[in-house]
This record gives C-alpha cells, sequence and structure tokens, in this order.
C-alpha cells in the first residue's frame, strides 16, 4: 500500500522594523546579500547590477551618524554580554565566541576610515559610471565605452574587480550581520492566532522592541500589512485577488510572531 506523499509548505519570515537604525540595517543587509548574489555569478549583466548594489550601498551608508552608532550597539551588546561572565547556568565557551565576534566586528569597522565606501570615491572610472547609472540607458557603449570593455572581460577578472571594490564594504557587512544576529536571537517565537485575519497585541509598558518577524505558510498566500509602535503591535493578513490587489483575509489564521529587543 502506497501512501501519499506528505505536502511541504514554504515559509515565508516577513520582519517589521520598529525604529529608524533597524529600518537603515534591514535595508543595508538585504543590498548586501544581493550583492553577494549578484557577484558569484559570471553574465556581464549581473556584475553591472552587482555595481549598481555598490552604489546603493554607498547612498544607504552615507548618513553621517551610521558608523557610530554601530560601534555604540557592537560595545553595548559586549558589555551585556560580559556581565554574564561567571554565570553557572552559561557557557564561558559560548559567550567567549560571542564575544570574539563582536571584537572582531568592532575593530573592522572602528579602523575603516571614513564611511563605508569612501575609499572608493576616489576611483574617477567607478564615479563616472555612479553618475550615469541612473539615467535610464545612461551606461551605453557609446556614454561609457571604457565600462563596455570591462563587461567584456572574463568573469573572472570582472569578479576580481568587484571583490576588491566591494573589500572596504566588508567591515560594514559584518557589524550588520553580527548585530542583527543577535537581535533576532533575542527573540522568542510563539504561535498566535489572527481571527478574521486581524491580529493586535498590546506591548508591556518599560520594554522597547525593535523588531517584529511574522512567519507564515506560503500555502496560505497571504500577505501581511505590519504596523506597530512602542505600546500595540498589528497585523493584518491580506489575500491578493487575480490583479493583485490586496483585500483582507476574512478566514481566522494561526502564525509565528516573534517579538525582539
Amino acid at each position: 500500500m502506497r501512501t501519499a506523499p506528505r505536502t511541504r509548505h514554504t515559509v515565508i519570515l516577513y520582519e517589521y522594523p520598529f525604529n529608524e537604525s533597524i529600518r537603515t540595517m534591514l535595508r543595508l543587509e538585504h543590498l548586501f546579500d544581493r550583492l553577494g548574489q549578484l557577484i558569484a555569478r559570471d553574465a556581464p549583466v549581473d556584475h553591472h547590477f552587482a555595481l549598481v548594489t555598490v552604489f546603493e550601498i554607498m547612498d544607504v551608508a552615507a548618513r553621517a551618524d551610521l558608523k557610530s552608532d554601530l560601534l555604540k550597539e557592537l560595545e553595548k551588546h559586549k558589555l551585556q554580554f560580559i556581565a554574564y561572565r561567571g554565570n553557572p547556568s552559561i557557557s564561558e565557551g559560548a559567550l567567549d565566541e560571542v564575544i570574539g565576534k563582536i571584537d572582531h566586528a568592532f575593530n573592522g569597522l572602528n579602523q575603516l576610515p571614513g564611511k563605508a565606501g569612501a575609499a572608493l570615491t576616489n576611483n574617477e572610472w567607478l564615479m563616472s559610471i555612479r553618475s550615469r547609472i541612473s539615467i535610464p540607458g545612461g551606461t551605453c557603449e557609446f556614454d561609457l565605452p571604457a565600462y563596455y570593455a570591462w563587461q567584456k572581460f572574463e568573469p573572472s577578472r570582472r569578479r576580481g574587480d568587484l571583490l576588491q571594490w566591494v573589500s572596504s564594504l566588508m567591515p560594514l557587512a559584518e557589524a550588520l550581520k553580527v548585530l542583527l544576529g543577535l537581535l533576532r536571537d533575542s527573540g522568542v517565537p510563539h504561535k498566535v492566532v489572527a481571527p478574521a485575519g486581524q491580529y493586535q497585541q498590546s506591548l508591556p509598558q518599560g520594554r522597547v522592541y525593535q523588531l517584529m518577524r511574522v512567519r507564515l505558510t506560503q500555502s496560505e498566500l497571504l500577505v501581511p500589512e505590519i504596523s506597530g509602535h512602542r505600546l500595540m503591535v498589528s497585523v493584518r493578513l491580506m489575500r491578493q485577488d487575480a490583479e493583485g490587489r490586496l483585500k483582507p483575509s476574512p478566514a481566522d489564521t494561526s502564525f509565528e510572531l516573534t517579538l525582539c529587543s
């Protein structure tokens, strides 16, 4: 007797930042993830969009206080973990590993001169591409023949150039990875139910949350509209119609919610 195959449901994770600092960090993380995927590919068009992504990272990272804010957050987390030393319920080895990661990220970012990507602004060739890349069709061969020639190089040579250019951005990427990893690990996921597709939860006073995570099974074909502030979070589950318009779902639906502080 043959048994029916078990259905596997893909889970989609949505994240909602509660403040501008986390919003910026998530945007940069998204861009670094895209950059890594594009550099690994071989097609000239992928390496073109890798450069587009590098310039986007430079634009987002241009905020004057971003570097100092990240350094302060890393130092704050380090002090919190140091305070756990001597606690019999916490592994000293695991603690040392986490503190080591924080130290490595802090030192790398702290030694970075100026803003992330500042070194690239001295490359006139890259800046000539940057000045035209936002113009529709502005990087055609008759506008930037040297760039057109670069795209005809072997993929390995283009990839080597890209890796060299993005090396000055890697300390920022590492700091983001460490900080967002610590933030996500601070939350405890739990199942909740949205009656008629609507969920609200009051937040305890005196505790500041920075990130909300919502996991939905793709089989539900639902999209969450998330909002939140220091007193309350709200999730409204929407369903797309045939034309892509979002309409409220009337069904009772369970999903996984995580609040990270």
